[in-house]
């Protein structure tokens, strides 16, 4: 388990392949195991193995990389004991060179979250979450992420689902809400799916 900076807040990264690793993340921040947790890639190319996309891929080059967290089908790829509740899964493609690289290196998915006790606030410096390092086997500093003083910094990425052909429902309003609703209605004209 690795402590990275994302683009958004400072996250908790672990090879979503690796079943023993995931249990982890979860043991760690104390997190309700019927949370899903994201998985994080380098480039948008490579989420074709590990997704069922039914979106244009101009469409997920709009959005990614960048603070977004697109929810579509999941493929027999990905470890089945990562969110094994769901057929959907969460990805994330950080608009920040290091942790893309270092999703590029790993041979598949990280699974990536916040890097805080579950229910408490995101964290923008490591120093926020250093009640977690003893049990990270790494800690990156990239320093602090965004303005630490404005609350919207620590919203975390916009949570979009894309699994319904011509729809999309916000799961988390994040950071990036209004561009990324003005580019799935303007652009792809798609239409809030109904609650």
């Amino acid at each position: 388990l690795v402590a990275v900076p994302t683009d958004t807040v400072y996250g908790v990264a672990c090879l979503a392949q690796d079943s023993a690793a995931v249990r982890g993340i979860y043991s760690l921040k104390g997190r309700d195991g019927a949370k899903p947790l994201a998985i994080c890639l380098g480039d948008v190319e490579r989420l074709y193995r590990y997704c069922r996309v039914n979106v244009p891929d101009q469409l997920l080059r709009d959005l990614l990389p960048g603070p977004v967290t697109l929810v579509l089908q999941r493929s027999e790829e990905l470890n089945k004991d990562l969110n094994p509740f769901t057929s959907l899964v969460g990805v994330r493609i950080p608009d920040h060179p290091f942790l893309r690289d270092l999703a590029r290196a790993c041979p598949g998915p990280l699974a990536l979250t916040s890097a805080n006790i579950s229910s408490q606030g995101s964290t923008l410096t490591v120093l926020e979450f250093q009640d977690l390092w003893p049990q990270l086997s790494l800690v990156v500093d990239g320093g602090p992420i965004g303005d630490i003083q404005s609350p919207e910094c620590r919203l975390g990425s916009t949570v979009v689902d894309l699994s319904v052909s011509g729809k999309f429902s916000i799961i988390r309003p994040g950071c990036a809400l209004t561009p990324t609703v003005e580019i799935l209605k303007k652009k792809y004209g798609l239409v809030p799916a109904s609650p």
